[in-house]
């Protein structure tokens, strides 16, 4: 879990540099952990898949549900 959070965060910072695998390794994280945590933010609705520069993940923002 807390991984997932660091994982996340690192995320925001990227903004598209790093593709999401390196991104996970920048921060220790094999190949295996950073899928299983793509796969839970996604079922969080948290992340998206869409291409934002190298990285195919990006971060869900927060929209007005009263708009």
């Amino acid at each position: 879990m807390e991984n997932k959070n660091i994982y996340f965060k690192a995320l925001i910072k990227n903004n598209g540099n790093l593709n999401e695998i390196d991104l996970g390794e920048k921060i220790n994280l094999n190949e295996n952990e950073t899928r299983e945590i793509i796969v839970q933010l996604l079922l969080e609705h948290k992340i998206e898949y869409i291409e934002n520069r190298s990285c195919n993940y990006s971060v869900i923002k927060k929209r007005n549900k009263y708009l």
